[in-house]
């Protein structure tokens, strides 16, 4: 009864936050056109929205080729739905390149561009390799999936190719909107409590077990995609769930069952989290980031943020000086953390593990888990939707259309 509940109420607040599209004001670091929508004309070539080069922008052509199964364990989906996250924008400013184009490219090729976005999708199994076993995923079986951030195909396109691993059946509670909504930002909120938080123990770490009973954590930027599936996560678990937003939000952070909702703007109401602490975890959703977490007034026994300067400092520094600046910060950090706070401050990320997935669509199955649609848009709206996740002030997730 509880979860039939949450989930009525969590659809209320879905139909309130979306709507058929958003016209932004002027661009914010990328520049994207709008184009009318081609036509693929070739079975061999698809639409995709690619970029060329960091910074500039991105561009529909119906001349891409459909990526081809290379190897025995990836599959070709055909994309219905996918969705614009955080780390499309920063990849299409270059965040990471240095890094991930190392991992991005064959040996000898060097070859970085034209480059595909979008991290998460429903769609249609049409195609996979000899080495895909399970009989879960069939020819024509509806799934949902995430992309490595290392691949240089996208889910901006008709069409994408990703390991076995890395897919599953998509949950028939969702539609196919709500299932390209989830995954990303769900194992990036699973990745950052269980892995790098260690909330359920090692059971929850290598296992779809989940854990965190009795814990209690407090959700920075608790309106947003990874706060919001951060909170219903934790509060399927048991734990005790304290959450900050903005004040147009409390009412609908509320809503997703956090136990305790105050106004970041509002420092009395901030004071008053004092009263809670010291907290498990507290999980930066908000992108305060580290050197934010020894000025907060109350203690916790661990600080997780999902803003690190990992592949920042490596694109500043190259790998080396990098890798020096990364040990730095991490070190400097936590001294004052420790200090100031009593607690470590650790550096979350996501992490496509199928046990993650598994666990994400269970919760999704037993109706505690509903993502929250901000805004949907056409295939052809790609920049609106690119403009709409630089505007800010999200509620829940930027859907695509296909």
């Amino acid at each position: 009864m509880m979860a039939t509940r949450l989930g009525l109420r969590l659809h209320s607040h879905v139909r309130r936050y979306t709507s058929a599209s958003v016209t932004g004001a002027g661009s914010t670091g990328v520049n994207i056109k709008e184009v009318d929508p081609p036509k693929c004309s070739s079975p061999l070539k698809m639409r995709g929205w690619q970029l060329h080069n960091y910074g500039e922008e991105l561009q529909l052509s119906d001349k891409v080729k459909v990526p081809q199964i290379r190897n025995s364990q990836d599959c070709l989906v055909k994309v219905r739905t996918t969705s614009v996250n955080p780390i499309d924008v920063a990849m299409a400013r270059g965040y990471g390149a240095t890094v991930l184009n190392k991992l991005r490219c064959q040996p000898g090729d060097g070859i970085e561009f034209p480059l595909t976005l979008g991290r998460e999708f429903c769609g249609e199994l049409v195609q996979k390799g000899m080495g895909v076993t399970s009989k879960d995923l069939k020819q024509g079986t509806r799934v949902w999936g995430v992309v490595p951030v290392q691949s240089p195909y996208g889910a901006h396109a008709d069409y994408v190719s990703v390991p076995a691993s890395c897919l599953a059946p998509a949950p028939a509670e969702l539609d196919d909107g709500e299932a390209a909504s989830v995954l990303y930002a769900g194992l990036t909120a699973w990745s950052g409590l269980y892995i790098t938080g260690g909330l359920g123990g090692l059971c929850g770490a290598i296992t779809s077990s989940g854990g965190g009973s009795q814990k209690r954590i407090l959700v920075l930027g608790g309106s947003g995609g990874v706060g919001t599936l951060a909170i219903q996560i934790l509060k399927s678990q048991g734990a005790q769930v304290l959450a900050t937003c903005s004040e147009n939000a409390v009412e609908l952070v509320r809503c997703l069952g956090a136990d305790f909702v105050v106004d970041y703007s509002n420092p009395v109401a901030m004071e008053e989290l004092c009263n809670f602490a010291p907290f498990d975890i507290v999980l930066d959703c908000a992108g305060q980031g580290g050197q934010h977490a020894a000025e907060l007034k109350f203690d916790y026994r661990q600080y997780i943020t999902f803003s690190s300067p990992l592949l920042a400092n490596i694109d500043q520094n190259g790998l080396g000086f990098g890798a020096l600046q990364n040990l730095s910060d991490l070190v400097r950090t936590n001294v004052k953390s420790l200090t100031q706070r009593g607690g470590l401050v650790k550096w979350g990320f996501f992490s496509p593990a199928p046990h993650g997935i598994e666990f994400l669509q269970r919760l999704v199955q037993k109706r505690k888990l509903l993502p929250l649609i901000d805004t949907c848009f056409e295939f052809s709206e790609m920049p609106k939707a690119f403009q709409r996740m630089q505007n800010g002030h999200l509620r829940g997730k930027i859907v695509i259309k296909l």
